[in-house]
């Protein structure tokens, strides 16, 4: 088969290849663009952190000092040591001080990667594919952004400073513990290994094992939001109980899952605990008999007991460090999964500028499948040709490719075979931006999100001036219900417009429509859920709507069709007739079965 010239390269090996590098490359590259705020964040960290290995040199000093004065005078004088005391007085002021910048400036930059990483998932999903969204389902995208990056949140807001202190006050500790003694700064680190070894072990365990809990809530959110978006659908059929138990188990499903991880991660706490204080036990036998042999002062017995608690604290935090980032881990394979996912449908890297026209639209022997039916074409070898300003309704029985046809031309799906071009350039050549901005559609359900009536208008067009907004209005016969209401304009409809009727919602998306200002009008069933009433108020907007722009018009309803300027009718993946509505009757074919079924079906519903 020849090589598409319009599908890109696929780079899906480069995200694999990018998620080796694993989660805190991931995320520390979030850093760089705030290079200045993290450097004065280390410069604080590494400074806060070396005044603590201050400490146990302190108190070498004040045990020596205090018992060589004490042989020496039998009683000793306390000014040196109120010396040491005053200094390590100041020293934790600047210690707090520093503490405070390390603090505010690690929490800030955690904060401001978890905003990028939402802006980034957010940013990635908005631009893929109608066929991505239709193997997920939306609660799961919502429990991604929600649940997946407050798993992250905590790690690098927090415990990645943490981490970072934990390793220099180890290092610093480290060097001063050899300085002291060689051989037994040795002996203690002999329990470091089997540590590490167990670390890795339990971390990989963890790791999967936090992937599947967050899986498992995503897909628990996900049936709260269907049952709730299908709240009266649950209440009318009395399905209360049922979707109660089915979140049950899910969330019970989610907390078994995530006891058998609790109870990995205890082991692995008590496996690193356990074997620290295993090697702070040996420090203090081999050390105690080192003082009695007389190789080591009091002091140095005592600063070396200080720098192990601080070494076995550090691997402690450390160890319980590695868990979280495990957690975190698991769940930033899952964003990154999202962000480095490249959409099929996308703009091509040398685009053709839209030529002037009036929407001149061209089906070229079009076949289609979705990509979950590749063994069952949706269109096959469609011709259709719209010319500029002309009225095309395409009507044909269910599941015979109407509403596909409105797909491919938005280029939400691309065509298997064929081409289709709007005024002459192949759509595929298009900017998606430029393409989109030439259409505009009004649906059987319109969709308004849960703002202003103004910011529903306004979404047609950016940057819509309130005059504009209010004319849209006006000539979608709309202005007059809008400004009946005490808020006007800034009347809020609700989710997905509950707080409007339906011939108002209608209203409200041809406004949006007309703001919108495009070449092509797609109207999909628009009337066909109002009463008579509204429906008259509506017909009235489309008509003015329609008024110098070419429009096509998918209907089920085939009265609404009579007038157009041509009909295509749609059969068994291919047109299998075209004309205008008594040319069809004449010929007594599929579209004059199609509306004598109607008129049965009407008459029934009527008697």
């Amino acid at each position: 088969m020849a090589a598409d010239p319009y599908r890109e390269a696929d780079d899906a090996a480069l995200p694999r290849e990018k998620r080796r590098l694993g989660v805190l490359w991931r995320l520390t590259a979030l850093l760089r663009p705030h290079t200045g705020r993290f450097a004065l964040a280390v410069v604080t960290l590494l400074a806060a952190s070396g005044i603590t290995l201050v400490y146990p040199a302190a108190a070498k000093y004040a045990v020596d000092m205090g018992m060589s004065a004490g042989k020496a005078t039998g009683g000793g004088s306390t000014h040196d040591l109120d010396l040491i005391v005053i200094g390590l007085i100041a020293v934790f002021c600047v210690n707090a001080v520093l503490v405070w910048l390390r603090h505010y400036s690690m929490s800030w930059l955690g904060e401001r990667v978890v905003t990028d990483l939402r802006g980034l998932v957010f940013d990635r999903i908005v631009t893929l594919p109608m066929s991505w969204f239709h193997e997920r389902r939306s609660g799961e995208l919502v429990g991604r952004l929600a649940s997946d990056v407050t798993v992250v949140e905590g790690v690098v807001g927090s415990e990645l400073s943490m981490a970072l202190r934990n390793a220099v006050q180890m290092a610093g500790a480290l060097v001063m513990l050899f300085v002291i003694d060689v051989h037994l700064t040795l002996l203690m680190l002999a329990i470091v290994p089997p540590i590490v070894v167990t670390t890795i072990f339990f971390g990989k365990k963890i790791r999967a094992m936090t992937r599947s809990v967050q899986d498992e809530l995503a897909r628990v959110s996900g049936q709260v939001q269907e049952a709730v978006g299908a709240i009266a659908t649950v209440q009318a059929f009395v399905r209360e109980d049922h979707e109660a138990r089915r979140y049950r188990g899910g969330i019970e499903s989610a907390f078994r899952k995530t006891m058998i991880m609790v109870r990995w991660r205890s082991w692995f706490f008590s496996s690193a605990m356990t074997s620290g204080y295993i090697g702070v036990a040996l420090v203090i036998w081999l050390g105690g008999r080192a003082l009695i042999r007389g190789d080591l002062t009091a002091g140095d017995l005592t600063s070396f007991f200080l720098y192990t608690f601080l070494v076995a604290g550090a691997l402690a935090d450390l160890a319980q460090l590695w868990s979280s980032l495990q957690r975190a881990a698991g769940a930033t394979d899952r964003l990154f999964a999202v962000i480095d996912t490249t959409p099929e449908i996308r703009t091509p890297e040398k685009t053709t500028p839209l030529p002037a026209g009036k929407g001149a639209i061209r089906f070229d022997k079009v076949s289609f499948a979705y990509p979950t039916r590749r063994g069952q074409p949706v269109l096959t070898e469609v011709d259709l040709e719209v010319a500029p300003g002309e009225v095309v309704a395409v009507v044909g029985p269910s599941g015979a490719g109407k509403s596909t046809i409105l797909s491919l031309l938005y280029r939400f799906y691309d065509v298997d075979a064929g081409a289709i071009t709007l005024e002459g350039v192949n759509i595929r050549d298009l900017a998606l931006g430029d393409l989109r901005h030439a259409l505009a559609i009004v649906s059987q359900e319109p969709v308004l999100f849960s703002g202003t009536i103004r910011e529903n208008i306004g979404y047609g067009r950016d940057g819509a001036t309130a005059a504009e907004i209010e004319q849209a209005a006006r000539d979608a016969y709309a202005h007059d219900f809008v400004t009946s209401f005490p808020d006007g304009y800034d009347t809020l409809v609700g989710e997905r417009g509950t707080k409007l009727s339906g011939g108002q919602k209608q209203r409200i998306a041809l406004a949006r429509a007309l703001l919108a200002n495009p070449r092509v009008l797609i109207l999909d069933e628009a009337t066909s859920n109002l009463d008579a009433e509204s429906e008259a108020a509506v017909q009235a907007a489309l008509a003015r709507l329609m008024e110098g722009r070419t429009t096509i018009v998918v209907a089920h309803r085939l009265s609404t069709v009579r007038d157009a300027d041509r009909i295509v009718v749609l059969d068994g993946a291919r047109v299998v007739e075209h004309g205008r509505h008594d040319e069809l009757m004449a010929r007594r074919g599929t579209y004059h079965r199609l509306v004598e079924h109607q008129l049965i079906a009407d008459h029934r519903v009527a008697s």
